[in-house]
């Protein structure tokens, strides 16, 4: 089967999009604190702007590792890779077993 010309590149942008979701997350809550602590007066509320940003972080980081372990599933059920065997771990764990 062809590669598409532009596979590396959709790759690398897949990679690089993780990497500004990050920032633009923590970025918009950052943000939204800001302006609920100018317009209701109360300092915590910038900080609990800062923690949904985290959290919104943290949350695409998770969504992105379970998108790449479902990735890893499916290449691991592939016809090709299904029957692979190292034979050098069996003798590896022979030793420890005498």
């Amino acid at each position: 089967m062809k590669q598409p010309k532009y596979r590396k590149i959709i790759e690398g942008a897949e990679g690089l999009s993780l990497g500004i979701s990050i920032v633009v997350a923590v970025l918009l809550g950052v943000g939204l604190g800001y302006w609920m602590k100018k317009t209701f007066g109360y300092g915590w509320l910038f900080w609990l702007g800062v923690f949904w940003g985290v959290a919104a972080a943290i949350l695409n980081v998770y969504k992105a590792y379970k998108k790449q372990q479902q990735e890893f599933e499916e290449l691991a059920k592939d016809p090709r890779y299904k029957n692979y065997y190292d034979s050098s771990d069996e003798d590896d764990l022979s030793e420890f077993e005498k």
